[in-house]
């Protein structure tokens, strides 16, 4: 089964290139990087050009117009150039853990979709890391991690669960099993069976609508926070506004209340029948 990992990214070259030293070190070679690129400038192209002729993994860049936030828009494009059977999404501003991959693969299910987590560090601790702590493991050690100033409470049983104790983790976390952008797969046919990412969406909670779609479609959720490991690094957030997650909220809330399966603001257009089903436009 080959994997389309798709991630997005804006104006963010150094953490981009971390991010792609992550997918470069990944011990499951059989995917495709596709970085939806959502308006930035030419460092990022340059980082990309740069990361491909040194990967023995293709790398593709899939750009569009900068028009604000619109992180809805150029997932559904990187949908569309997929080539994998399975999708594993993550962001621009998460580092994967060498067995991220490999771990998306193991837990993948039919009718279902994978539900992962993050673990957030601040700026300092984000700005210490390098290719090498990528490589060597640091950049995933809560010992060295706490090192270069990570709260020693936060993450250390995340980062340190294995096999069993994981597995025993997931299933017993309270936390909901939403699709999280930064780490979530499921069936390619399945993400376009919904119709995609609802462009109407801007920053806040579109990751989760997506997911609720494909609940609504019949898929189950499964947890895997404590086996499919990333580490997040901090920026500023000057897209996120009150006025983007209140509309968000309503999308949502229709969602949820109709059991809305497709989306008409997404892959493809579509156009509503007088039984209200849905069809191609």
């Amino acid at each position: 089964m080959k994997i389309s990992l798709i991630f997005t990214t804006y104006n963010s070259p150094a953490w981009l290139e971390n991010v792609l030293w992550g997918l470069l070190y990944q011990s499951d070679r059989n995917f495709e990087i596709i970085v939806a690129d959502d308006g930035s400038g030419p460092a990022t192209r340059e980082v990309i050009t740069r990361m491909q002729a040194l990967s023995d993994i293709p790398i593709r860049h899939v750009w569009q117009a900068d028009e604000g936030f619109q992180k809805c828009r150029i997932l559904n494009k990187a949908l569309l150039k997929a080539s994998g059977d399975y999708v594993l999404m993550t962001d621009g501003d998460c580092i994967p853990r060498h067995d991220f991959v490999a771990t998306h693969r193991r837990y993948a299910r039919p009718g279902h979709y994978l539900s992962g987590g993050y673990c957030k560090l601040p700026l300092p601790v984000s700005r210490a890391i390098s290719p090498d702590d990528i490589k060597s493991g640091r950049a995933f050690d809560p010992r060295w991690l706490c090192a270069q100033g990570m709260d020693r409470k936060k993450h250390r049983l995340k980062l340190q669960a294995r096999g069993w104790q994981a597995v025993l983790l997931n299933n017993l976390t309270p936390t909901k099993r939403t699709w999280n952008g930064h780490n979530a797969s499921c069936f390619l046919s399945d993400a376009l069976a919904v119709n995609g990412f609802d462009e109407r969406m801007q920053y806040g909670g579109q990751d989760c609508e997506f997911g609720e779609r494909l609940r609504n479609a019949g898929l189950r959720a499964r947890q895997i926070r404590y086996s499919a490991i990333c580490v997040h690094l901090d920026h500023p957030r000057g897209y996120a506004s009150d006025a983007s997650r209140e509309k968000n909220r309503k999308i949502r809330e229709k969602t949820r209340r109709e059991g809305i399966v497709q989306t008409p603001y997404g892959i493809r257009p579509l156009t509503p029948l007088s039984d209200g089903s849905l069809v191609t436009g």
